[in-house]
């Protein structure tokens, strides 16, 4: 499934870790092979001792590697970071790796401008087979023989940019009665859901790596299926197609330098906990998902109001000449999310940033 914000996820490979773990744990020999009539021997309990969780705030671009859903990326991000909130904008199938953007503590309050934001994917289509999920983890409906020449691509892909028409993939995050598709489909029911409308800015064929393969990138908006793009490619072709390799390079402002892998955030981790560093290295501002709303500095005055839930008037010559959203800074800190008419200035959304925050040198 492509990574957009509605896509939906299917369940993770069986783990057995547990189960063969238990089959290796040895009986204790040193136990008595019974209990005389009477007695009684108390359970005796392992007292554990929960960490308190804390505030953390700020984003995490995570690099997901192949094989992890996006709600096991966030349960482990949570645990790294011991945070209270952790939520993620945009969900990224098992298949897909590159970007999942995770939002800490008050950063969650901003994760609907990354979803709202611009989507960049790198893909590849395997040509000659159709699948009932659009992508490799799927069972084959529909094969051909006929394969596609780059000419043949490229005439084709004019039809699949702009603002077009397309139907999502029925192994899908969408509600049909309160019921997500996938679910529906699992379950072997038909899954017919209606077309709608999309935004495709760029699709490029950048390798065509052998006869049934061929890789793509595209730059597209919020709700666009990158699996209904390869089906619709194939079928218009005669060939038929499914993404055989999915990877996020550019989720709303979060680009690939802005990714770390799992495995380096763990030793950052490692580090922090024994006291060679921190933990604020690894975060991102939470004002890095507002790159593309105006900021308003205002005085601490102005600043207590706004804090409070009230509204501030700024009047005179030196008003701004601006309107709609704005994110709110005093001192150079984020303060609010607010909107702006009239020279009146009304908080919709107030940050309280206490606890671990992204090292200055992030900001």
């Amino acid at each position: 499934m492509t990574a957009t914000p509605t896509q939906g996820m299917r369940e993770p490979p069986r783990d057995d870790s547990r189960a063969a773990a238990e089959k290796n744990i040895l009986p204790d020999t040193s136990a008595p092979d019974r209990v005389d009539a009477g007695e009684h021997r108390p359970r005796q309990k392992k007292q554990q001792h929960k960490r308190e969780r804390r505030d953390v705030h700020g984003w995490v671009v995570l690099d997901k590697p192949v094989g992890m859903t996006s709600t096991h990326a966030v349960a482990v991000l949570k645990r790294l970071f011991n945070a209270k909130r952790v939520g993620h904008a945009g969900t990224l199938d098992p298949l897909a790796s590159g970007g999942l953007p995770i939002a800490l503590g008050e950063a969650t309050k901003t994760v609907p401008f990354v979803m709202d934001g611009r989507k960049r994917y790198r893909f590849t289509v395997r040509w000659g087979e159709e699948r009932d999920t659009d992508d490799i983890e799927g069972r084959p409906t529909q094969t051909s023989d006929t394969r596609p020449t780059a000419q043949d691509i490229r005439e084709i892909l004019p039809r699949f940019t702009g603002v077009i028409q397309q139907t999502p993939p029925q192994f899908s995050a969408i509600k049909i009665q309160g019921e997500r598709a996938y679910d529906l489909a699992r379950d072997g029911e038909t899954v017919v859901l209606p077309p709608r409308e999309v935004e495709i800015h760029q699709l490029v064929l950048t390798e065509q790596l052998d006869k049934d393969h061929s890789v793509f990138e595209t730059e597209c908006g919020k709700g666009t299926y990158v699996r209904a793009l390869a089906r619709d490619m194939g079928r218009l072709l005669g060939c038929y197609g499914h993404v055989s390799a999915l990877r996020r390079t550019q989720c709303g402002p979060f680009i690939e330098a802005d990714m770390i892998p799992l495995a380096e955030l763990e030793a950052l981790c490692d580090r922090a906990a024994s006291g060679e560093g921190s933990l604020a290295d690894a975060l991102l501002p939470v004002e890095t998902a507002l790159d593309d709303i105006p900021a308003l500095a205002v005085t601490r005055a102005d600043a207590a109001r706004l804090a409070r839930g009230q509204a501030v008037l700024l009047r005179g010559r030196d008003a701004p000449i601006l309107s709609g959203t704005v994110y709110v800074t005093v001192g150079g800190r984020l303060l609010a999310l607010a909107e702006l008419g009239n020279g009146e200035l009304i908080p919709k959304r107030v940050f309280n940033l206490t606890g671990l925050v992204a090292s200055p040198d992030r900001s």
